[in-house]
């Protein structure tokens, strides 16, 4: 006999919003008390744990700078800072010399682990109160999500490039806000 799944109170769009809103401010806060725990930045642990996830199909610093939306110019700095805090290596891409594949070092991932296992069991427990079809439906919310959000930061750099060659926006360009009239 499988155990009846318990009922889900009904919510408005505006209230949903206002869960997730609480949500992402809970987890920056707790991605910025686990990274310094771990002696990194927020960006370095994010991209971390995408080498992580990645296991053995070995991301380059091309995939890395795709899966964060950062130029590859700043993934170098990150796998830099990453090397020397020991939590990455570089291996020579067996297919192509010119390229390296970055791995993640079984000890920091251990030390990860140590921090986010206890967490991430408790929301396994979480999950494991839903259907497989709720799980379906929160799947699919979190990765289109994923997805606005990436479109959105998107196109906020390129309003800023814009507001900074003068294109477009209420400012003259020089950093400055004005109101339509022109006036400051």
């Amino acid at each position: 006999m499988t155990a009846a799944q318990p009922s889900r109170p009904s919510a408005t769009p505006a209230q949903a919003l206002a869960a997730m809103d609480d949500l992402i401010a809970s987890h920056l806060v707790g991605q910025q008390e686990t990274a310094q725990r771990l002696g990194l930045n927020v960006t370095d642990l994010t991209c971390f744990g995408y080498v992580v996830q990645a296991g053995e199909n070995l991301l380059t610093a091309g995939d890395l700078a795709a899966r964060v939306h950062v130029t590859t110019g700043a993934v170098t700095g990150i796998l830099n800072r990453l090397e020397r805090a020991g939590y990455v290596t570089r291996r020579p891409d067996p297919r192509d010399r010119r390229r390296v594949r970055v791995a993640a070092v079984p000890e920091a991932v251990a030390r990860a682990y140590a921090v986010y296992e206890p967490y991430y069991a408790r929301l396994t427990a979480l999950f494991a109160t839903y259907s497989p079809e709720e799980i379906a439906v929160l799947t699919d919310w979190f990765t289109r999500a994923t997805g606005l959000s990436y479109a959105y930061r998107e196109e906020l750099r390129s309003g800023d490039k814009q507001l900074r060659s003068g294109e477009g926006g209420l400012g003259s360009g020089d950093g400055e806000v004005r109101s339509e009239d022109g006036t400051s």
